[in-house]
C-alpha cells in the first residue's frame, strides 16, 4: 500500500490495521499527521492510519449516566456516575442526606457514613456493589479524621479491600468534611 511508504519515512512499521481488526479482540494503532493522508485514505479499503486508541467491541465506547434519586444530584454540570466498558465511575460523593440536600450532621462520623450510604444508591442503580468496587479515592478537610474514617468505611468494604487513596485537601464543597469517588467493574 502506498501509506506504507509514508509509515518507513517515519521509521514506523507497517500494519495492516484490517487484518488486526479482524483478528485480534483489542488492536491499538498509532496515527501519523499527512498530507497526503486523505488522498490514500480514499484509495484505501480500510482506513491506513489508525488513531491511538483501545477498542474491544463497537459499542464499548458507548457512556451511559447513572441517575438515582436515592442519592443526591450532582451539584454541577457532571453525572453522579458514567457506565462504560462495562466500568462504573462514581463522581465524589457528599454526605447530603437526598431529601433534603442538607448534611447529615457536621461531624466526620455521620457524613462518612451518608457517603457511603449515597455511593450504594449509586452502585446499585449502575448494576454494581460495594464488592466490585476496584479502586476509591477519599478526600478529607482534615487528615487527622484518617482512623474514625477507616473505622466505618471498613464496614462497607470488605476483603479483598479496594484500591485506595486519601488525601487531606484545602476544601470540599459545601464545607464537607469528607468525599469520595470510586471505580467499579460491572458483573459480566
Amino acid at each position: 500500500m502506498a501509506w506504507c511508504a509514508a509509515a518507513r519515512s517515519f521509521h514506523i512499521p507497517a500494519v495492516d490495521v484490517g487484518s488486526l481488526r479482524s483478528r485480534a479482540p483489542l488492536a491499538v494503532g498509532v496515527g501519523c499527521v499527512s498530507l497526503a493522508g486523505a488522498n490514500l485514505r480514499r484509495a484505501a479499503r480500510s482506513p491506513p492510519f489508525a488513531s491511538l486508541g483501545i477498542s474491544t467491541d463497537a459499542t464499548a465506547s458507548v457512556k451511559e449516566a447513572v441517575l438515582t434519586d436515592k442519592a443526591p444530584a450532582a451539584l454541577g454540570p457532571y453525572s453522579q456516575a458514567i457506565k462504560a466498558n462495562n466500568m462504573v465511575f462514581v463522581s465524589g460523593v457528599l454526605g447530603l442526606v437526598p431529601e433534603t440536600g442538607k448534611f447529615v450532621s457536621d461531624n466526620v462520623e455521620d457524613q462518612t457514613e451518608q457517603v457511603l450510604k449515597n455511593m450504594g444508591e449509586i452502585l446499585k442503580a449502575s448494576g454494581a456493589s460495594y464488592s466490585s468496587v476496584v479502586k476509591t479515592t477519599i478526600m478529607l478537610a482534615d487528615l487527622k479524621d484518617f482512623k474514625k474514617v477507616n473505622e466505618i468505611y471498613a464496614k462497607y468494604f470488605t476483603a479483598p479491600a479496594p484500591a485506595r487513596s486519601t488525601y487531606q485537601v484545602a476544601a470540599l464543597p459545601l464545607d464537607a468534611r469528607i468525599e469520595i469517588e470510586c471505580i467499579a467493574a460491572l458483573p459480566q
